[in-house]
């Protein structure tokens, strides 16, 4: 059994979808939701999904006791959904390979730190990129530096803006990030 703890910044869209892909697998559950701000509203949504959740201070938290706090719900892989903060490298040790992460632009380019969001995006059509998509990645301690585990690509247009542009990334990442979860959890990737 595999026993998933998503971790996330904002609103959680990822991590409600996520959970609603996994809601009745027989392999896979997410089991709780961590969150680096109180004000966060993916810990609105996980109490709407009935996921238990926790906050905790990235500054004054330590490595050791958030090894604690996800061992004690037995976790087994961590999953990065919005999440903006460098995993400290005690987690990425203890769980090795088993950490995922999804960005959104084709990496290398356009990665790294303070490069998520609306930030990756304005890069991106700064840049007269002729396309752009998401990146799914195994996490090690360099930001967006792990092994590639996917990749799809999104047309970027004469005509887009941040909005539009995101919108169809975030398409993508909807689409794909659970279905190369369960993919590489069940050994078929």
């Amino acid at each position: 059994m595999y026993r998933l703890a998503l971790f996330a910044s904002g609103s959680g869209t990822n991590v409600q979808n996520i959970c609603e892909y996994f809601k009745s697998h027989n392999s896979i559950i997410p089991v709780v939701v961590f969150s680096d701000r109180e004000d966060s509203f993916v810990l609105e949504r996980a109490k709407n999904l009935n996921i238990k959740s926790e906050c905790f201070n990235y500054v004054t938290t330590t490595p050791e006791n958030l090894l604690e706090r996800l061992n004690k719900h037995k976790i087994t892989h961590i999953i990065l959904a919005g999440y903006l903060r460098l995993i400290p490298s005690e987690i990425i040790k203890s769980f090795k390979n088993k950490i995922f992460n999804i960005h959104p632009s084709l990496l290398p380019k356009f990665g790294g730190k303070g490069f998520y969001g609306h930030h990756v995006h304005n890069s991106v059509l700064d840049s007269k990129e002729k396309k752009s998509g998401i990146t799914i990645h195994l996490v090690n301690e360099i930001y967006d530096g792990g092994r590639v585990l996917f990749q799809e690509s999104t047309p970027v247009y004469d005509d887009d803006d941040v909005h539009s542009l995101s919108s169809r990334i975030h398409d993508l990442e909807y689409k794909y990030y659970p279905l190369i979860i369960e993919k590489y959890l069940l050994n078929q990737l």
